[in-house]
């Protein structure tokens, strides 16, 4: 097999595939899916429908890998984003708050990505769960954010955690602590997908158990997951029922990423009377963020891209500061009905960032939690 993968990777390389080479994909993704399938028949019974989920999103990006020809970057028709796509913030303070801004607060939830470990921080466990001021965590934090918002404008701001298997039983223990505060708290799994040995393109998990033994078997894709993970939760729709419009998404352990009031107001009431559906904030990029993803525009779209998918030859390009002027912040405003409309529409065409693991034979897949709504 692994044989195969590697005819199947020359023939990708080369921008096409013969009669040949096609029989090739055909049988990588024959014997993937059978490895699936086994691997699902170890599911318990209760969580079957969830992990089948999971199964299908791995197979479409896998699918969607073995299709896909050459780079996923075409260098070559990647420009700045046009001046009039970016709004100056000061443009959008200038319009002030309105004074039923608690009524707008209302129609939010706020969206804390909360998948990672505290390992790069040399602690064990969730990384939102680490001291960072006066013994109180990042979640300690959010959560008093959050409820002094509550408590200024008299509203019902949810903050929905996004966990992984990494990190859904610990932060689950903890919650119980909040349960007096003026903040709803509400969580959901990311995906679980499995990794896959770089030779054969096969996942190396023999089953769905998750130990310290096998933990490197399987892993939560990118933050692009939240919106398949979300809706499948079927906290989505939960939320809609309760009249909330707009997601506020960042990272945990980002806690400059508070509750913009301006922005909030400039996504319900714009200008012209049409809203975006998704809203990034971005930031003037230093030399300390030329590793960071960066909005561009091609073939007229504005495209987020990040350093993993830019060409070698074109890496310090990518970098440079006076070309790309941008970074990424990663957080992100969204229309829930957006995220609805398109995932039932199968229509949120992610981009995938193939990411081969250093000192270890295995590849994962990963989304970018940017696609294409309507502005």
């Amino acid at each position: 097999m692994s044989s195969l993968a590697g005819d199947l990777s020359k023939a990708m390389s080369g921008g096409g595939m013969s009669p040949f080479q096609e029989a090739i994909r055909q049988e990588l993704e024959a014997a993937m899916k059978a490895d699936l399938e086994r691997i699902l028949s170890t599911a318990p019974e209760s969580e079957l429908e969830h992990i089948k989920k999971d199964i299908a999103g791995f197979q479409s990006l896998f699918h969607r890998f073995l299709q896909e020809k050459g780079p996923s970057v075409d260098w070559g028709k990647i420009q700045r984003p046009p001046e009039d796509s970016i709004q100056p913030y000061e443009k959008i303070k200038a319009k002030g708050i309105p004074d039923n801004i608690a009524s707008v607060l209302n129609k939010l939830v706020v969206v804390k990505l909360n998948g990672g470990l505290g390992t790069s921080m040399g602690c064990k466990g969730p990384k939102s769960l680490i001291g960072v001021r006066n013994e109180n965590t990042f979640l300690d934090l959010t959560v008093k954010q959050i409820e002094h918002l509550n408590v200024t404008y008299n509203t019902q701001v949810p903050l929905v955690l996004m966990n992984s298997f990494n990190t859904d039983e610990d932060t689950k223990k903890i919650l119980q602590k909040y349960s007096h505060s003026r903040v709803k708290i509400y969580t959901f799994n990311q995906s679980r997908y499995p990794r896959i040995n770089k030779e054969s393109l096969l996942p190396i998990a023999k089953d769905l158990s998750y130990s310290v033994e096998n933990a490197e078997t399987w892993y939560p894709p990118g933050h692009g997951d939240i919106y398949a993970s979300f809706y499948n939760s079927g906290l989505l729709d939960t939320l809609l029922e309760d009249g909330k419009e707009y997601i506020f998404v960042s990272n945990i352990d980002n806690l400059g990423a508070t509750v913009d009031l301006h922005i909030l107001n400039h996504l319900m009431n714009p200008p012209n009377g049409k809203r975006c559906e998704f809203v990034m904030e971005v930031t003037d990029k230093t030399r300390a963020d030329v590793k960071g993803g960066t909005l561009t525009q091609c073939d007229g779209k504005l495209r987020l891209v990040e350093i993993a998918q830019v060409p070698k030859a074109h890496v310090d390009e990518f970098k440079s500061v006076s070309k790309f002027k941008i970074f990424n912040t990663n957080n992100l405003w969204i229309s829930l009905s957006a995220i609805k409309r398109l995932q039932e529409a199968n229509a949120i065409d992610m981009e995938i960032i193939v990411n081969p693991k250093v000192n270890v034979k295995v590849v994962v897949f990963e989304n970018m939690p940017f696609f294409p709504l309507k502005c």
